[in-house]
């Protein structure tokens, strides 16, 4: 389970372009510590920790295993395209319909 915790945690970091280091400074955790967590290596997490990963990446609910990270990147994609609609409607509108023909020209060739 800490695996599949830990590659969520990556991936969500590393959506955010946030540096394994800098995130580890932020947990006030050492970053081998943070290295282990993601890639699996560490069979332990403390609860308090559990909850700042929560309140930084909202990592819970966990998804079903078979999610991979296209699956997470889109997820996480449509949580901010749906905070950008709330707030700026043209804009998502543009950014999506530039993504839906952006896909469908290179699914053409």
């Amino acid at each position: 389970m800490l695996q599949n915790i830990g590659s969520r945690i990556r991936t969500l970091r590393t959506n955010k372009g946030i540096s394994l280091n800098a995130f580890a400074e932020r947990l006030n955790v050492s970053p081998g510590y943070l290295s282990n967590l993601e890639t699996g290596k560490t069979d332990t997490i403390q609860f308090s920790l559990l909850e700042k990963l929560q309140s930084e990446l909202h990592i819970l609910p966990l998804e079903s295993e078979d999610l991979d990270e296209l699956d997470l990147r889109l997820k996480h994609a449509k949580q901010l395209l749906a905070e950008l609609e709330h707030s700026n409607p043209e804009a998502a509108h543009y950014l999506l319909t530039t993504f839906e023909n952006g896909l469908e020209l290179l699914l053409k060739k």
